[in-house]
């Protein structure tokens, strides 16, 4: 979350879901919708002609990797991963996320392993993104029961075609019993609002790096879609490091993002915490703080259902209590969730 020169990290996407269910009518909206951020994508058909590939690459350009005839999840290893995200994760290619388009017969938890295996600085799990087909969910899952172990495994469903359907409240009631904590979003088209998944401006013209400013004011009437809330929490009291654990370790369902900044005040007078977290997905990212910049914890909170107030109020009950001595294990919880300090903890 920091700039690209000091260690930005790229955040990866899955976008899995069914046989015709949409993901690429989803991708090529997020392209057309993306507000100025590059998106690099990954697309992996299923058959020797990639149909899903060539509907992507007039929005893409040369920023798309084609993987044509057969399931991806089905590698050895993700090494042939690694390759081409190392080719989109290069400063020069200007990427700001990445999307790995699966075929509709590939299986999500091998692809989320490859990404959290792969060993490229550049890049960061940014989610796993599971798309329904409404009108055919409930033979789908007859046919295919693995259909319920894949929604278990989401960060965020988008349960898509719901203009097809008469019954769209039962088919969203029943995608949210089988679901662990995912948001779960009803869509047409595949028109999600591109906030739920990245940013939505290129990371060169955020001013701060988030634009907090931009997430607290913006006018979201004009939206496509609007299934959804964000929490804005800025403090000016630095936050303790074992309370704000206890709150991301029992975040409610449906919260799909955290991002932004934490000051732990005298635990770490001399570096800032970028947080990045995508449903169980959960990492911190100390960083100096910039020279002049008031120490300031900013977050922003986006998901489906949740309840913005009292959000608020466990974000302001992490704060300090003003002591201005520490011990030392107060960081412990933290520095689990910092890369390098352990092997994928929130895996």
């Amino acid at each position: 979350m920091s700039e690209r020169s000091n260690g930005r990290q790229i955040p990866v996407v899955v976008l899995a879901g069914f046989l015709g269910s949409g993901k690429t009518t989803l991708l090529n909206h997020l392209l057309h919708r993306s507000g100025g951020s590059r998106i690099g994508a990954v697309v992996n058909d299923f058959g020797a002609i990639e149909i899903d590939a060539m509907a992507v690459a007039g929005a893409l350009g040369d920023s798309t990797v084609s993987l044509g005839n057969g399931c991806l999840c089905c590698a050895v290893d993700g090494s042939e991963l690694d390759v081409y995200l190392e080719r989109l994760a290069r400063p020069c290619a200007g990427i700001d996320v990445i999307v790995i388009e699966a075929s509709g017969l590939a299986e999500p938890q091998e692809l989320v392993r490859m990404v959290l295996a792969s060993e490229h600085p550049g890049i960061v799990y940014g989610g796993l993104v599971e798309v329904v087909d409404a009108a055919e969910f409930d033979d789908t899952r007859s046919r295919h029961p693995e259909i319920d172990r894949h929604l278990g495994l989401a960060d965020l469903v988008v349960v898509n075609k719901v203009d097809r359907v008469t019954d769209a409240a039962r088919v969203l009631d029943l995608v949210r019993s089988l679901v662990d904590r995912a948001a779960v979003v009803p869509a047409t088209y595949g028109r999600v609002d591109p906030e739920l998944l990245f940013d939505c401006r290129p990371s060169e013209e955020r001013v701060g790096q988030l634009s907090f400013d931009d997430l607290r004011h913006e006018d979201h009437s004009g939206h496509l879609h609007a299934a959804y809330d964000s929490v804005s929490f800025v403090s000016g009291r630095p936050l303790d490091p074992r309370r704000l654990i206890r709150f991301l370790d029992s975040r409610p369902e449906g919260l799909y993002r955290i991002k932004g900044y934490v000051d732990f005040g005298p635990y770490d007078v001399g570096n800032r915490y970028a947080v990045h977290a995508v449903g169980r997905f959960l990492r911190f990212y100390p960083e100096p703080w910039p020279a002049g910049e008031e120490r300031l914890t900013q977050l922003v909170l986006i998901g489906s259902g949740i309840d913005a107030t009292a959000l608020g109020g466990e974000l302001e009950a992490c704060g300090s209590d003003g002591a201005p001595y520490t011990d030392d294990h107060g960081m412990w919880g933290v520095l689990r969730y910092v890369q390098g300090a352990a092997e994928d903890p929130a895996a």
